[in-house]
């Protein structure tokens, strides 16, 4: 009786480790990728497989997932290179650079530091460009430049399993001596540029001046036309009184305006004696003949 429970129990015991076995086996087996990851899977030390995002299923105690990697963009910390220009001006370049894996087999297997080797890549790119350009050629063309340095850093690390997605210049520096007289330089392309602003001012003020005083001549003209247009006209006006009422008319109101003459005299204050001119008593004698003639 008690061999047969030994029997059972030894029996239980082969079963219940075999089932863990088997659990073990599968939980084993069973390999669940996270969607920003891909595992390289090695067997017996050689590259087996990379898995990708979800469930995915391998050989239990055969194989083994040596390297998870990232599939995220990654940025690479800011880094600072010097560089100098064709025309020997000694630059500060500050660049970062994006990218991403797209690989995990080559990035793991054919390069041991890849955010290094990236930056060594990316330093020599920078010189190697700048080092073709002239700094004004640096500071007007920055985006030609990035696309060029971008261009180059791809070619570079292909063969690594990596997608360079974005490549940046943030700043570009300049020694003191540079900066000094690039200010010198800014500063005199100032006062130039007010030296010709006043000049331009005060030959609009003299251009100005000029046509005020032609404006004014142009006035003083059209009024003196005016003038002369007014007394042709009153001219006129007496020619056709003269041909239309004949001399005696003229005659008659150059008389009137004697005989109110010699009256605006007499009537003057302190005025005790009048003069008459020698043919005033003509000149009334015309005035009453007249004034009977027209009665």
């Amino acid at each position: 009786m008690d061999q047969l429970m030994t029997e059972i129990l030894g029996g239980n015991i082969v079963v219940v480790l075999f089932a863990l076995f088997i659990i073990l086996c599968i939980f084993l087996a069973i390999r669940i990728v996270p969607q920003s990851e891909q595992h390289v899977v090695e067997r017996f030390g050689r590259l087996k497989s990379v898995l990708g995002p979800g469930i995915n299923f391998i050989v239990p105690f055969l194989d083994r997932v040596a390297h998870r990697v990232s599939i995220l963009e990654r940025q690479l910390p800011t880094a600072s290179q010097d560089a100098i220009t064709t025309d020997n001006v000694l630059l500060v370049v500050e660049t970062s650079v994006f990218y991403r894996v797209l690989h995990p087999e080559r990035t793991v297997y054919r390069i041991r530091d890849v955010d290094a080797a990236i930056a060594t890549t990316v330093a020599g790119i920078v010189r190697a460009e700048i080092g073709k350009m002239e700094l004004d050629e640096v500071q007007s063309n920055r985006a030609s430049l990035i696309m060029r340095i971008k261009e180059a850093v791809e070619g570079a690390v292909d063969d690594w399993g990596i997608e360079v997605t974005r490549a940046e210049i943030l700043d570009v520096g300049l020694d003191q001596a540079t900066r000094d007289a690039m200010l010198q330089q800014l500063n005199a392309e100032r006062e130039r540029r007010a030296a010709v602003t006043r000049a331009e001012g005060q030959k609009r003020a003299v251009e100005l001046s000029a046509d005020a005083d032609l404006y004014a001549a142009r006035q003083q003209a059209e009024a003196r036309r005016v003038a002369a247009d007014a007394e042709a006209y009153a001219t006129g006006v007496v020619a056709e009184a003269i041909a239309k009422g004949g001399l005696e008319a003229v005659q008659y109101n150059i008389a009137l305006e004697q005989v109110k003459a010699i009256g605006q005299v007499g009537k003057g204050q302190g005025s005790q004696t009048i003069i008459v001119p020698a043919d005033a008593v003509d000149a009334f004698g015309k005035a009453f003949s007249m004034l009977k003639g027209r009665g």
